[in-house]
């Protein structure tokens, strides 16, 4: 079996450390120990088999996109004109290389992917959709939908 695709089971312990670092994933392991109840060495071995297990993918930096001036965010419903296993493969590793989009997912649906888009201002949304996204392979049509307003982002943080 794909160990991507393998349920780690976690104890309350665990639980506590994910949910520690979810909101403070700059906390140092003494922090994190007496946040979580645990002395530091067992929370420094807990922490590094959540890591080694693939619970924790990493640790990054949180940016606003509006302070970068990437504050327009569009989604892209996407239709191919091939949904065979090659054309699939052949539009994903495309789709990868188009630095604003910033999230691809299938979706089982009347078109074939959801991207989530983020460019300085529409102008920009529509070169890269004209340019980047409709020249993807396979890609047979698009349909847009621009967001107004951000109420609840990817990291689960509330506007």
């Amino acid at each position: 079996m794909d160990k991507t695709l393998q349920t780690v089971e976690l104890d309350e312990f665990d639980r506590k450390i994910v949910a520690a670092l979810v909101e403070d994933g700059r906390m140092t392991v003494t922090d994190l120990a007496v946040q979580v109840g645990l002395s530091k060495t067992p929370a420094q071995v807990r922490l590094k088999r959540l890591v080694e297990a693939g619970v924790i993918k990493g640790f990054r930096a949180i940016v606003d996109p509006a302070k970068l001036g990437l504050d327009h965010v569009a989604f892209a419903e996407v239709k191919l004109s091939d949904t065979r296993e090659a054309a699939l493969g052949e539009f994903n590793a495309a789709v990868r290389r188009i630095a604003e989009v910033e999230e691809c997912h299938m979706i089982a649906s009347s078109f074939d992917y959801l991207l989530k888009v983020r460019t300085a201002d529409i102008r920009r949304y529509r070169t890269v959709l004209g340019e980047k996204i409709s020249a993807l392979p396979h890609v047979a049509s698009t349909s847009t939908f621009v967001a107004m307003e951000t109420v609840l982002d990817a990291g689960g943080r509330r506007k």
